[in-house]
């Protein structure tokens, strides 16, 4: 039971376990300078929950400069990829004593300069970034403290010498090969619905060289843009691509969220897929399979993704890696379903 009227302290723990002091901040900081043997870990572990004992976070940070704390910055909340990303984070780091904060910026580059803002007060020992904006000068302040950062991009990026660690699922690569299964399934006249990420974006780079790669003549009219990587874009994108005098016979959606958008509109013009109009997506998201017709996509194992860079980050905070940043490349598979 815990001790009463007054606040459970290392030196009762250490007392009920018949250890030294020290010996319970070792277990408590899962120390690597000294092994301590698996039974007399038990008893501190045992000692501790049968006291109540909870470390003053406050306390550890003062004296160790660290705050145990590791913030993942997210564009979206909402969107069903970054839950799953968020969960393999926080399944990483935790093993390793550590809480998460998440910052949602939105995709808005105010909201990601804010939150790059909040984390030069301290607060974290690291982070993990996605970013539509903010470039790595962006994050210099941070950089140079300095404080590790693993970013989730879509290609491969310049680093240099800076705690900056990229991984990254080959965009144009994925998007190449979902397009070219459509082009295999005998169509010439393909969409895309690209939501916000314009032009230069590696989706849309695939889908155009997976269209020259069987000279099929590029079209911009069957190219379709959006506000955001949500239904609704794929909802109006789709209606366009309804209006055109000679409209698309297969589209290929930038992302989950926009594909299912486009299969509502398809639905509600009296469509079917894949019958009269074949549909890819990109994230293979939970509700994925779970359309009618099941959703044929691109899957980029997003807790893998969490899990992997937290691993990154946790090398550097543990001083395991030091020195230049890595680009480190992710798989992804096409998983054919029903839709196309």
């Amino acid at each position: 039971m815990a001790v009463r009227g007054k606040k459970v302290t290392q030196a009762d723990v250490a007392k009920r376990a018949n250890v030294s002091q020290t010996t319970v901040s070792h277990v408590l900081n899962n120390s690597t300078v000294i092994t301590v043997p698996a039974e007399t870990r038990q008893r501190v572990i045992d000692a501790i929950d049968a006291l109540g004992y909870v470390p003053d976070q406050f306390a550890r940070s003062l004296r160790t400069r660290r705050t145990m704390t590791i913030a993942a910055v997210i564009p979206d909340i909402a969107n069903p990829f970054y839950p799953a990303f968020v969960r393999g984070i926080q399944d990483g780091v935790e093993q390793s004593g550590y809480d998460l904060v998440i910052y949602n910026t939105d995709g808005a580059p105010e909201k990601e300069h804010k939150a790059v803002r909040a984390l030069q007060n301290g607060r974290v020992d690291g982070a993990i970034m996605v970013l539509f904006h903010a470039s790595a000068r962006a994050l210099s302040p941070l950089l140079e403290r300095p404080m590790p950062i693993v970013r989730l991009e879509a290609r491969i990026k310049p680093i240099g010498n800076l705690p900056l660690d990229n991984i990254f699922v080959d965009d144009t690569a994925a998007a190449r090969n979902a397009v070219t299964h459509l082009i295999e399934r005998g169509h010439t006249r393909i969409g895309m619905i690209a939501g916000n990420i314009g032009p230069r974006s590696g989706r849309v780079r695939g889908y155009e060289l997976a269209l020259a790669d069987h000279a099929i003549a590029l079209d911009q009219d069957l190219i379709r843009s959006g506000d955001q990587f949500v239904e609704t874009s794929g909802y109006a994108g789709m209606r366009e691509l309804l209006a055109l005098a000679q409209r698309p016979t297969a589209v290929f959606a930038a992302n989950d969220l926009i594909a299912m958008g486009a299969l509502l509109a398809l639905h509600e013009a009296g469509l079917r897929a894949p019958q009269d109009m074949a549909v890819i997506g990109f994230d293979d998201i939970p509700a994925a399979k779970l359309m009618n017709p099941p959703l044929t996509t691109v899957s980029q194992f997003q807790e893998s993704l969490g899990q992997r860079a937290a691993e990154l980050l946790l090398e550097r905070l543990t001083g395991r890696i030091t020195g230049a940043g890595r680009n480190i490349e992710m798989p992804y598979s096409l998983i054919i379903r029903g839709s196309a």
